[in-house]
């Protein structure tokens, strides 16, 4: 099982469209969701990134993924690049294996 974290914030592009088109523009989106979902894929949650966070991230949106296998999350990663989703949105993404603690903090002592 995979995780695929994304952060984004909209760019000037995405402000300068009509509402209309944004919103034609996340139907299709939407379409190519369902069909991800389909193939295992779960959205754990979309949210707003909260403004009192400590240490906050610049960005104002997050998703996170499961994604059964690493390869259909390397799949997500070229589809949203095909969908232009980053002409609109200024983005970082973060991927990886589920996983523990004591995995990573093994892995962080042993730099």
């Amino acid at each position: 099982m995979y995780l695929f974290v994304e952060c984004w914030k909209a760019r000037p592009e995405w402000l300068a469209l009509s509402i209309e088109d944004r919103g034609n523009y996340m139907a299709e989106l939407g379409k190519g969701i369902g069909e991800l979902l389909k193939s295992g894929v779960e959205i754990v949650s979309w949210s707003m990134n909260d403004l009192d966070t400590s240490n906050r991230a610049s960005f104002d949106y997050f998703a996170i993924w499961k994604f059964p296998t690493k390869e259909l999350a390397a799949e997500f990663e070229k589809i949203v690049q095909q969908s232009g989703w980053y002409n609109y949105f200024e983005q970082i993404n973060l991927k990886g294996g589920l996983s523990s603690p004591d995995y990573c903090i093994g892995h962080m002592i042993g730099l």
